[in-house]
């Protein structure tokens, strides 16, 4: 059970209502409609408690890394549902800029974000930007993070691939960890590029809390690694537009605490 945090002079305390034991008739008892009513300040020490973080900041010796899935492009919005690599380098459709603007605004209520850091495609610094805007922070490219490449089935659908290259999509859907997309990479090569890319910004930045933009491909094998899964299962692991998958750093093991998060995007199209 969580601590009672009381201080000189408060007026009230973490603990809610409800978890009180009330004497006497239940009609003298609080009103359950207060029982989560937040303190608002400790008048004898100013200490401020109106905003309570989300994500907390890290301790000292600890990395959080927000790993996030661009906003939606026309292509992302396209039905039948076409394969976007870095062959393509869409900015944000109308309904991306919307995801990124309320992915912005929950990240700026939510969190302290130290440093921001953006795959190089356009999609990506869009929404890296929209974020920045809110911390003051500019966004720093990250080369070995852009999207995978898909090679020649660029811009198809998978119906259209099964149907021109049989082989070659049995293959990769079979093992997409050894198996290329036809003239493009696999998953592990995805991997082992982006893999010593995250790391090395998760050492990099110990007590804080970073942002990253990356993409679908990206963020899935990296996730699956962490989970232990292979990474040919990397398919499996859903990432929304704006998606955020929270990682923690600690002691030289790193671990995923949030997976696709998008709390952000109710009301908005996604």
């Amino acid at each position: 059970m969580a601590p009672r945090l009381t201080l000189p002079g408060a007026t009230s305390s973490l603990r809610p209502e409800a978890s009180w034991k009330p004497c006497g008739p239940r009609s003298n008892w609080p009103h359950t409609r207060n029982r989560f009513k937040p303190i608002k300040t400790f008048p004898d020490t100013g200490l401020n408690m109106e905003k309570q973080h989300f994500i907390p900041h890290p301790e000292p010796d600890a990395t959080n890394l927000l790993l996030i899935r661009h906003g939606a492009t026309p292509p992302n919005e396209q039905r039948p549902y076409i394969l976007q690599g870095c062959g393509i380098n869409p900015s944000l459709s109308e309904s991306g800029q919307k995801q990124a603007q309320a992915l912005a605004t929950f990240l700026a209520e939510n969190c302290s974000i130290n440093h921001i850091y953006s795959s190089p495609m356009i999609r990506a610094k869009e929404t890296a930007q929209a974020v920045c805007a809110h911390f003051k922070l500019t966004p720093q490219e990250v080369a070995e993070i852009h999207e995978c490449d898909v090679g020649l089935w660029e811009g198809k659908s998978w119906d259209i691939i099964e149907q021109e290259s049989p082989a070659a999509y049995k293959a990769f859907m079979d093992d997409p960890y050894r198996n290329r997309y036809e003239g493009g990479e696999s998953y592990g090569d995805v991997f082992n590029r982006c893999e010593p890319a995250l790391q090395s910004l998760l050492e990099r930045h110990t007590g804080e809390t970073i942002a990253v933009v990356a993409h679908n491909v990206i963020n899935r094998v990296y996730l699956a690694s962490l989970l232990g899964l292979p990474i040919e299962k990397a398919k499996d692991i859903k990432q929304n537009n704006t998606g955020i998958n929270i990682i923690r750093h600690h002691a030289g093991e790193t671990k995923v605490v949030t997976m696709n998060a998008i709390f952000h995007l109710s009301g908005v199209p996604h």
